[in-house]
């Protein structure tokens, strides 16, 4: 299992696979599980400075399509469960979300509640490319921010 272990860390390490790394860890992290793409995102930064952008870029589609797929994942759900009563409070962020509509899915960058609003944003059959955009928008925006911020706050290189 050591082995194992060990050769899968390998495989994985950055920067060797540092960019395809980071596009699943951001893409996994956009989905209802709990995991942080931005710890891998500062390391690849830290370790490579030149690629700073296409870090950047790469984060940002990898979480992006992750947020595409809770989309999918609560067009389905709506699908599978047309007839569930909600709550009044609920009701109320289901009215808010219908009220701003697609622009409401730049707040999928928030910790806890970003992922699961791409997937209420399916949900409600919020229009599927103008969420992606506003998704892409809102993920691009927090990893330039606190990547520029860790750099800032910690400068110098890290040995490898």
């Amino acid at each position: 299992m050591e082995a194992w272990t060990e050769s899968l860390l390998a495989l994985l390490a950055l920067p060797k696979f540092g960019l395809s790394t980071l596009f699943v860890v951001a893409f996994v992290s956009a989905t209802l599980l709990p995991l942080g793409s931005e710890p891998v995102l500062f390391g690849l930064v830290k370790l490579n400075p030149d690629l700073f952008w296409a870090a950047l870029l790469v984060a940002t589609a990898g979480n992006t399509l992750g947020g595409t797929l809770s989309w999918w994942m609560g067009y389905g759900v709506e699908r599978a469960v047309e007839h569930v009563r909600h709550k009044p409070l609920e009701h109320r962020a289901l009215r808010w979300l219908e009220r701003f509509g697609a622009k409401a899915c730049l707040l999928s960058w928030l910790p806890v509640v970003g992922d699961p609003l791409c997937a209420v944003a399916g949900w409600l059959r919020l229009p599927f490319w103008p969420c992606v955009g506003y998704m892409a928008i809102g993920k691009f925006a927090r990893y330039l921010t606190l990547t520029a911020a860790l750099m800032w706050a910690m400068p110098g290189q890290l040995q490898p």
